[in-house]
């Protein structure tokens, strides 16, 4: 399936079946997540990649008894880092040299920028900067999902706030974005399966400069 028909096929699934989705497809779309793009290549979030069906079920009601979360194979919660920090900023230089085999001095001139960037900005600009960050992340993981036949359900519809307190993200520095189910379509009981996608037309959609 080519990334079109992918997309004509996904729909945000609004009934699972319950049947759990092959390590090997799941692994696959945690990759694309993991390599995709953000700002200067800094991805300022972790991902929650949770199966445990006891965990799920605390989190149902948090989700507004989105039946999606316990009845999906794996739930995604993209979280962005609370605050930013210089030890996160050596950390990403120390990779970045470690990898390319680069010296510090090398691209010390990135690390200014990156550390002018993030400081130049209030807290609350950083976490807004974070979270648009993790829909890139949340969109290649979408389309990943669907390319591996695996339905998703885009979920906004939860309490971040009550989300954090249980999972004690305050204690790993995180914050709850968006999250992300995974899973197979009830063919039987989603409503919304048979309906056509809808979506504005080419010529609506794009504007042209030539």
């Amino acid at each position: 399936m080519d990334v079109v028909n992918a997309l004509q096929w996904r729909y945000a699934c609004k009934k699972m079946n319950g049947a759990p989705v092959t390590e090997e497809k799941i692994e696959k779309i945690l990759e694309a997540i993991r390599l995709a793009p953000t700002s200067m290549g800094f991805q300022p979030l972790t991902v929650l990649v949770i199966k445990d069906l006891g965990l799920r079920k605390k989190i149902l009601p948090i989700a507004n008894n989105q039946t999606q979360v316990v009845d999906c194979s794996h739930l995604l919660v993209f979280c962005t880092w609370d605050q930013f920090t210089p030890a996160q900023v050596q950390a990403y230089m120390q990779l970045i040299m470690d990898t390319r085999g680069v010296s510090a001095e090398a691209i010390s001139g990135f690390k200014r920028g990156l550390e002018s960037l993030l400081g130049n900005r209030s807290i609350e600009e950083n976490r807004e900067w974070a979270a648009r960050q993790a829909y890139l992340a949340f969109g290649v993981g979408l389309t990943a999902a669907a390319m591996e036949g695996v339905d998703t359900t885009p979920m906004e519809g939860f309490k971040p706030l009550e989300l954090d307190t249980m999972l004690e993200l305050d204690k790993k520095g995180l914050r709850s974005v968006v999250m992300l189910p995974l899973g197979q379509r009830d063919e039987a009981n989603d409503w919304l399966l048979k309906l056509p996608k809808v979506r504005r037309s080419a010529d609506q959609f794009f504007i042209h400069y030539e």
